[in-house]
């Protein structure tokens, strides 16, 4: 049932909650934590304090701190400003995020006293930039701007289609853009996904991983624990053995994360007998989650891990597998409702028999405005009102979706096309494997074939050999891996997809 009340604005739902469960605490990280009644005065003040330094209704601010309760603060305080966020990658590039602050023009930044030195160096390559303010060091203000008495009331603008904020791509495939997502397409998914799919409720204590600057854990770990109510303890970044020990010693009852990271909870807890107290459910999305680690992540936990799929570009999720009635492991699930989706065949658009693979498109409230100050890629993205995934996808007798791949990565060899991820889920079944990845390799006469980037769990030692047999056992012949390369990481954005241009640079030229 689609939970209409939980689309509201921020202003109404803070103040919602100061009022049902005043004491409560909404989210807490290692240093501190926050009280929902707390929660509301605090970013009340701060949204008055941002409208005093002269941040207008629609200016940009960038949230470019460190995963933890004060990046939430800071983020929900500048929505109640009637601005928009832009959040950033604290870990970012210097390159990356003067890339992110000058296309998005912001006028205000809030960060730490270690950023401080680079926009003083910048500033003149930065023209909107008004102001920053800092959390940390000497000159820190963000606490005084807190605590002072606000000159005036939050604007807390009570519209839901507006701009509400600016989050990058993860730039797998090249540079980033900003997708402009309004207020209603991002509570759309918690009320559709996140609270009657997956049950999210104020009962819940998450323990989220996520990093906060992509959408999943913004829609999910900040806006999801907000609309319903609910407590989360907020990570400032992922950690096997950290995560082993929160979760067996307090009792969390949901926690999100990408696949990779529940591939290295299982490998971290092979040598323990690991009990999660209170934990009732997990979420995969993200990326693809092989059905091989989802199968196998439960029947070592005896906890259901619920796999999605969901984009940027759709405020995230787009399907979801229920926690009732039978699961196909290695699908996504079904459409979150209220949204349309199709398979269409690439060349034609014309929608694929059941079985059959095609580009994913999808429609539905939860859609992104538009790239910012993109409009012929906008243009390219969305058309006829359908957004353009470019995943590859294909669904059964019963509607369930499986994602094969990206429509841009696939390997076509000899005329044959190849999705990585097949090969990946298989190398990733070959047990001395920790990581691996899968891209195309130049070649003379077949144009393109699969290269084969592998990370060894500790102590094991790469086979070459070994590993191939491992696939000709289980792959077409045309899908073997042409080369295999040992690597020490797999580069990875914050949501668990492979960058696989990155790989593709340590290639030999052709």
């Amino acid at each position: 049932m689609l939970r209409t009340e939980l689309i509201a604005p921020i202003g109404t739902l803070l103040n919602r909650h100061a009022a049902e469960r005043p004491a409560k605490a909404a989210f807490r990280d290692r240093e501190r934590a926050v009280t929902y009644g707390a929660l509301a005065q605090r970013t009340a003040a701060l949204a008055g304090q941002l409208a005093a330094l002269g941040l207008a209704p629609g200016d940009r601010v960038a949230v470019w701190l460190p995963n933890g309760v004060t990046w939430i603060e800071s983020c929900l305080a500048t929505l109640r400003a009637g601005a928009i966020v832009v959040p950033i990658s604290h870990d970012a590039s210097d390159a990356e995020a003067l890339y992110r602050l000058g296309d998005a023009g912001c006028r205000l930044a809030i960060t730490t006293a270690a950023r401080a030195p680079l926009l003083a160096a910048e500033r003149a390559g930065l023209p909107a930039l008004l102001t920053e303010i800092l959390v940390d060091g000497p000159t820190a203000r963000y606490e005084a701007l807190v605590a002072a008495a606000p000159p005036g009331l939050p604007r807390d603008p009570d519209v839901l289609d507006d701009d509400a904020f600016i989050l990058y791509t993860s730039g797998t495939t090249g540079r980033a853009k900003g997708v402009v997502l309004s207020l209603r397409a991002m509570l759309w998914v918690v009320a559709a996904c996140w609270a009657p799919i997956v049950g999210l409720s104020e009962r819940d204590d998450m323990l989220s991983p996520l990093p906060l600057f992509h959408s999943y854990a913004l829609n999910l770990s900040v806006l999801g624990i907000l609309a319903v109510g609910a407590s989360a303890h907020i990570m400032e970044r992922y950690s096997t053995s950290e995560c082993l020990s929160l979760l067996a010693g307090q009792p969390f009852t949901l926690f999100p994360g990408v696949p990779t990271m529940f591939h290295y909870l299982l490998e971290g807890s092979r040598d323990q007998t690991v009990r999660l107290a209170g934990l009732k459910r997990c979420i995969s999305a993200g990326a693809i989650m092989p059905g091989t680690l989802n199968r196998d992540f439960e029947a070592r936990f005896g906890v259901p891990l619920l796999d999605g799929y969901g984009i940027t570009e759709t405020a995230t999720m787009v399907t979801m597998n229920w926690p009732t009635g039978t699961r196909v492991m290695g699908s996504c699930g079904l459409p979150v409702p209220g949204l349309a989706v199709r398979i269409v065949d690439p060349a034609s658009g014309a929608d694929v028999a059941p079985g059959g693979e095609g580009e994913l498109i999808v429609r539905g409230p939860n859609l992104m405005r538009g790239y910012h100050a993109k409009p012929a890629e906008t243009a390219a993205a969305l058309r006829d009102g359908w957004y353009r995934t470019g995943d590859l996808a294909k669904f059964d007798a019963n509607g369930m979706i499986t994602i094969t791949g990206r429509l841009k990565e696939l390997i076509i060899r000899g005329g044959q096309n190849i999705a990585p991820a097949e090969i990946e889920e298989v190398v990733n079944t070959y047990e001395p494997v920790l990581d691996c990845a899968v891209v195309a390799g130049p070649h003379a006469h077949l144009g393109e074939v699969p290269v084969l980037f592998v990370v060894m769990k500790p102590g094991a030692t790469l086979d070459e050999a070994a590993l191939l047999a491992h696939c000709r056992r289980h792959l077409s012949a045309y899908k073997v891996p042409h080369a295999v390369l040992g690597a020490t990481e797999i580069p990875r954005t914050g949501s668990g997809k492979v960058m696989r241009f990155k790989l593709r640079e340590r290639l030999a030229p052709a």
